[in-house]
């Protein structure tokens, strides 16, 4: 009896042993496969520079998306804000003492990574040393995060109603609830 081969049965075969093959590979790579050589392994290179910065990294959306404005956003809105030249000289100082407080937590918050990791890497890791570093890095973190929302807090109270608003509108949170500010400066 002739066998003969068939295209279908063929392509079956073909595609079970490419899944096999992709299947092995998964099992054996991982998701941090490329991260053994950072100098801190839970920071990317970019996650350390953005925090020696002072950048948000998305820290105040919880303000920024219910409608407290940033100092940041407000500066480059200014004159479709219509900002007098009170609100642009307290929203700038505003900015500039924000960067400066990030900046000083940012770096300490690298610093407390690079501890935590330096207890694995140099083989010092026990169960009491975790405890006390992984409780400096989240309070490095919440003082950080806190940071940047109540600057949002401290901006929102810098400008009026109007100018809230029209901040949502202009960055394109017209669903957004602006919140009303608490105290205005003109």
């Amino acid at each position: 009896m002739k066998t003969h081969s068939h295209p279908i049965a063929l392509a079956c075969i073909n595609m079970c042993l490419a899944f096999a093959a992709g299947a092995a590979t998964a099992q054996t790579a991982t998701p941090y496969a490329d991260e053994q050589a950072r100098p801190i392994k839970a920071l990317s290179e970019r996650d350390v520079q953005g925090l020696l910065q002072g950048q948000g990294a998305g820290l105040a959306k919880p303000a920024e998306l219910n409608g407290y404005p940033g100092p940041a956003h407000t500066l480059e809105l200014q004159e479709p804000l219509g900002l007098t030249p009170e609100q642009a000289t307290a929203t700038a100082s505003l900015m500039q003492e924000h960067k400066r407080r990030a900046r000083e937590l940012g770096a300490a918050l690298v610093e407390a990574e690079r501890r935590l990791d330096a207890l694995f890497a140099e083989r010092r890791a026990d169960a009491a040393a975790v405890e006390q570093n992984t409780r400096e890095v989240a309070l490095l973190q919440a003082r950080l995060r806190a940071e940047h929302l109540t600057t949002h807090l401290t901006q929102t109270a810098l400008l009026s109603a109007e100018q809230v608003r029209r901040y949502a509108e202009l960055r394109g949170y017209a669903s957004a609830s602006p919140a009303a500010p608490t105290h205005k400066h003109h």
